[in-house]
């Protein structure tokens, strides 16, 4: 379930991101978003406060699907026009996908190119063969029990 998956990641990844990623503070889980009278839940949220920005992360315990990245695009356009103060920059959205075959972690941009994420962000967010390592290192463990 990706609640069990939450609570044994965050943990891994709230370390992991604060020992490697530069700037990062653990803003907390489930962080609520509320559009139309309807609740949704961001799963981990972190603010960086070198790129001055949020870092909203979604857990999926299957592969990578479009709604996935729909909702944290949703997520993301809430945050830059909700919750950000006039100095932050636009929220970055990082989606850990799992099924049993494999780990995979995806960007999901929300509206920035390619090219000024690559060149504007790479540097304080960890990359993608970290989380990946991180996942299944987390999966193990839970295999194990």
């Amino acid at each position: 379930m990706e609640s069990d998956l939450e609570k044994v990641l965050v943990s891994h990844i709230e370390n992991f991101l604060l020992e490697l990623g530069k700037g990062f503070m653990f803003v907390g889980t489930q962080q609520r978003v509320t559009l139309f009278n309807t609740h949704y839940y961001v799963d981990m949220v972190f603010y960086n406060k070198i790129l001055r920005c949020y870092v909203l992360i979604e857990l999926k315990t299957t592969k990578l699907m479009p709604e996935a990245v729909g909702q944290l695009n949703m997520y993301l356009n809430y945050y830059r026009s909700e919750v950000n103060d006039e100095t932050d920059n636009d929220p970055i959205g990082i989606i850990l996908c799992t099924d049993k075959k494999s780990v995979d972690a995806e960007y999901a941009l929300g509206g920035l190119s390619n090219n000024i994420f690559a060149s504007k962000y790479t540097y304080y967010i960890p990359n993608k063969d970290e989380l990946i390592a991180q996942v299944e290192s987390v999966l193990d463990e839970m295999d194990k029990e």
